[in-house]
């Protein structure tokens, strides 16, 4: 089957942003702490805090696209805003003004991350759910393996200061959204749903949505940083010049991996496949625990490509597996305030953890809470989950057998 256009397009835009993006992001905990002198608690704060903020945003702006005629205006507004704000980190004097920068890009994602991910499911019939989200991961990392080469290439050969990097990743963004208003197009919906005063549209999101969410919650909350991973490598010995290299190679196992991911979770159904990625999630985290030498910074960061690939467009197409079509948007936005929210506290207490007593203790705590995780999932998500005939399987929360489609 061939994707839809909205499904590629979007894909671009992605691997345009993430181009964008990722010039600045692994070079980031470098700035903090090399050039403004931050420490690990301070780094969790502004990435926990930042996503957190989009985390917000996503569940209203889920809900909103639910009500609108067309989801496009609002992803067009977050790529919009993120696109302008960005490169600033090149102006930034203080740990402050980071952390204001960091706080609006966020807004930007906030605002267009359930819309596009609803867009997407719209897009495609439910047998090919996990295929679309696992291409549109792909091209994401795709985006994020050109970030950091372009960043290192400026850096290394170009001979540019860290600020001048961060102020020419403008060009990818001002790309990203010529591609999102000319490529992305988007047929009015027929059936948006009422506007009517339910909250924000818990309506129709049952049970097993919510135990499901629970299970990610727990998972997040050993989720630290992807900054703080950036540091402990550099205290392993992999130099400022070589991060850019490190954080391509990461995203090269992601993009190659994510597309499989979500074929293999379309066939087998979602459970087998995010069990697997958080099972590699622990062995890593562990691995980073016991580190001592630079080439272990390179192969956990390699094995924990491996488990984004097996996960991010599953966990989401999962999401629409357990979901009527017309509250897609609120249920996205549900999906990632959780982890958002999360994300704030996991990354203080890991950095908390980190500067008290260690980074072994701080990686180990991340990897049991992840094993606690994959439990919850085994009882809350059936074997057989996963698109049945065009429909999820997902069994009850307390049942360990099927007990039919959802």
């Amino acid at each position: 089957m061939r994707l839809p256009r909205t499904v590629i397009a979007l894909g671009a835009v992605s691997l345009l942003t993430d181009a964008s993006s990722e010039m600045i992001y692994p070079l980031l905990p470098v700035f903090l702490s090399s050039v403004l002198g931050a420490g690990p608690l301070a780094i969790g704060a502004i990435e926990g805090a930042a996503e957190s903020v989009a985390a917000l945003l996503k569940l209203a702006s889920g809900w909103w696209s639910d009500r609108l005629p067309r989801r496009k205006p609002l992803v067009v507004a977050g790529y919009g805003i993120a696109s302008v704000v960005r490169p600033l980190t090149g102006l930034a004097t203080g740990v402050g003004q980071v952390l204001a920068i960091r706080l609006l890009d966020r807004v930007g994602k906030g605002i267009r991350g359930a819309p596009r991910d609803a867009l997407i499911a719209d897009a495609v019939e439910p047998p090919h759910r996990g295929r679309a989200f696992g291409f549109h991961r792909a091209a994401d990392h795709a985006g994020a393996v050109m970030g950091p080469l372009a960043a290192y290439a400026l850096l290394a050969w170009g001979g540019f200061s860290l600020r001048t990097v961060f102020l020419l990743a403008a060009i990818p963004a001002a790309a990203a959204m010529v591609a999102l208003l000319f490529g992305v197009r988007e047929s009015r919906r027929e059936e948006p749903a009422a506007r009517r005063r339910d909250g924000l549209r818990r309506q129709g999101l049952d049970r097993r949505f919510w135990l499901y969410l629970l299970v990610l919650l727990v998972f997040t909350l050993g989720n630290s940083t992807d900054a703080l991973l950036i540091l402990r490598a550099t205290e392993l010995g992999v130099s400022a010049t070589m991060v850019p290299i490190l954080w391509a190679a990461l995203h090269v196992v992601k993009s190659a991996s994510s597309t499989p991911g979500g074929i293999l979770s379309d066939r087998l159904g979602r459970r087998p496949l995010i069990l697997a990625g958080w099972v590699i999630y622990a062995a890593v985290y562990l691995g980073f625990a016991f580190a001592t030498a630079r080439w272990h910074a390179w192969a956990l960061f390699l094995g924990y490509g491996l488990y984004f690939g097996m996960t991010e467009g599953v966990e989401k197409a999962l999401v629409a597996d357990l979901v009527p079509a017309n509250i897609r948007g609120a249920a996205f936005g549900w999906y990632n305030l959780t982890i958002g929210l999360a994300a704030f506290p996991a990354s203080l207490l890991f950095g908390g953890i980190w500067q008290a007593f260690g980074a072994p203790t701080a990686f180990v705590m991340g990897a049991g809470l992840s094993l606690l995780a994959a439990t919850g999932l085994l009882v809350t998500v059936d074997r057989e989950s996963g698109p049945v005939n065009g429909e999820p399987g997902i069994a009850s929360a307390t049942s360990p057998t099927r007990s039919g489609t959802a």
